[in-house]
């Protein structure tokens, strides 16, 4: 018998939950739009790019929603957080 991917970018884990990276300090809350994200391990692997980007104090990613909430320091450029949302294997469609 053959499996076939329902999309998701592994078969093994669930769907719904969000993903946190939290480091201390607080600043400007973004919502970002990205398409691609199905299970934890998408949530995971989006908020662990973004998280390393310069200034980054907290990332949540919701794959139901298709949204990462980012806070930094300051405001991110929109390309540093596309280019990290891409090596993660994700689209960063634009901000909410």
């Amino acid at each position: 018998m053959t499996e076939q991917n329902s999309g998701s970018c592994c078969g093994s884990c669930g769907t719904g939950t969000a993903t946190d990276v939290q480091v201390h300090g607080s600043g400007v809350t973004t919502v970002y739009k990205v398409s691609g994200m199905t299970c934890g391990h998408c949530e995971s692997a989006v908020s662990k790019e973004i998280s390393v980007l310069d200034g980054v104090t907290a990332v949540t990613a919701v794959a139901d929603k298709g949204e990462v909430t980012v806070t930094s320091a300051a405001p991110l450029d929109e390309e540093a957080v596309r280019a990290a949302v891409d090596e993660a294997g994700y689209e960063l469609v634009g901000t909410v």
